[in-house]
């Protein structure tokens, strides 16, 4: 047989079938289209009857799970904190020692200047002291003192 009979033949074949499916292709088709509008309200029913159950759902996870999962989620996150380091009080310690030194420093400086400056200010209330004159201790140290204010040693 030539590959061209071969051919025709199965195209025969196939046509016959065609012929005798035609028939039964009009019988199913109402039937696959009121099986499609049955199949839509089908999932129309389960998705109406299953959204209430969901929302239930979500209801109870919100008020039993959730909290006790927030609880857990909080108290694995205050185990993981390191916390606030340890300050060495030493430090403030010695931080609040210079500053008093400085201050302290600062208020000797401030009164020897002033008493260097002018006698009469270095007399007290109740002493006047003339503009000229000054009390020995003050013309010990002007006689002692350098540029700097500082006292020289004999």
């Amino acid at each position: 047989m030539s590959r061209s009979k071969e051919t025709s033949q199965a195209r025969d074949r196939v046509r016959q079938a065609a012929t005798q499916l035609k028939p039964v292709a009009a019988q199913v088709k109402p039937l696959a289209s009121s099986t499609g509008a049955t199949a839509k309200r089908g999932a129309r029913r389960t998705r109406t009857w299953a959204a209430p159950q969901v929302e239930r759902a979500g209801q109870v996870l919100e008020h039993s799970v959730a909290p006790k999962l927030s609880a857990l989620l909080s108290s694995a996150a205050r185990r993981l904190d390191p916390g606030k380091p340890r300050h060495a009080r030493w430090r403030t310690l010695a931080g609040l020692a210079t500053v008093t030194a400085t201050a302290c420093a600062a208020a000797t400086y401030i009164r020897r200047r002033g008493k260097t400056d002018s006698p009469t200010a270095a007399a007290g209330p109740d002493e006047q002291v003339p503009a000229g004159e000054m009390r020995a201790e003050q013309a010990t140290t002007s006689a002692g003192a350098d540029a700097d204010h500082e006292v020289r040693t004999p």
